[in-house]
């Protein structure tokens, strides 16, 4: 199976989030907050009318998770990444393995800042991305640089030879590939240096000009073949 099989088998799945006894404006909220994914919306109500605004998240009519209505609502404020200066939105969320569609440079940037986040605090276990390009990646070296020096962290690189592999005096391990998965796909991929609620992975496909589907995923399972996929299936060709 390819990353590409794997993004379309999430996609023949679509989930369903079933809102009880919330307000008309909640549940249009929620149908605009995840009108760009592979989700859909319905309200319903309980006999009692209890519990106040909770939703319901299944797939294939099985349950799969339930929360307050409040805490799944966009998030206002931004977080502040503990590796770089900026601040960005976060964008993930714990609707694991929901499809996300057209997705743009913005979006994929800062859903992918959270999983190098998380990499970053945990400062240990390997961390693989995917940048389709080396010109690409080039224009990402201060972050993987940094990234690649904290801790224990081993800090892998998937690319396309556009251009010159990146000069760089860290331990980030470039794969050069020529291969159309690795041209086409954007991943950020976190093992949780072995701990399973730690383990995180981002996996998108770019099916129109720099618009991405794909999804996220918090399922150990599925990040460990990802990363069994990516060792197996690339070698190593590195410069410095």
């Amino acid at each position: 199976m390819s990353l590409t099989e794997l993004i379309a088998g999430v996609e023949d799945h679509e989930k369903t989030l079933t809102v009880f006894n919330a307000d008309d404006t909640a549940v249009e909220t929620l149908r605009d907050q995840f009108s760009d994914r592979n989700l859909s919306v319905v309200a319903e109500r309980t006999p009692s009318g209890k519990p106040d605004a909770f939703a319901v998240l299944s797939k294939d009519g099985q349950f799969v998770t339930a929360a307050d209505v409040a805490g799944i609502l966009e998030p206002t404020g931004d977080t502040e990444p503990g590796f770089e200066d900026g601040v960005y939105r976060p964008i993930l969320d714990h609707l694991d393995e929901t499809m996300f569609t057209s997705y743009d440079i913005d979006q994929m940037v800062a859903a992918s800042r959270e999983i190098e986040d998380r990499a970053w605090r945990v400062g240990k276990g390997s961390l693989h991305s995917g940048f389709q390009q080396l010109s690409i990646l080039a224009d990402q070296m201060e972050i993987y640089a940094r990234l690649a020096q904290k801790g224990d962290l081993d800090v892998h690189a998937y690319a396309a030879p556009d251009a010159d592999v990146p000069k760089h005096d860290t331990d980030l391990t470039i794969h050069v590939e020529r291969s159309d998965e690795i041209e086409r796909s954007w991943f950020v991929v976190y093992d949780g240096a072995g701990i399973d609620v730690n383990k995180c992975a981002l996996l998108a496909e770019e099916r129109e000009p720099r618009a991405f589907y794909g999804f996220w995923t918090y399922d150990p399972d599925t990040v460990d073949w990802i990363i069994e996929h990516l060792e197996s299936t690339y070698g190593l060709l590195e410069s410095q």
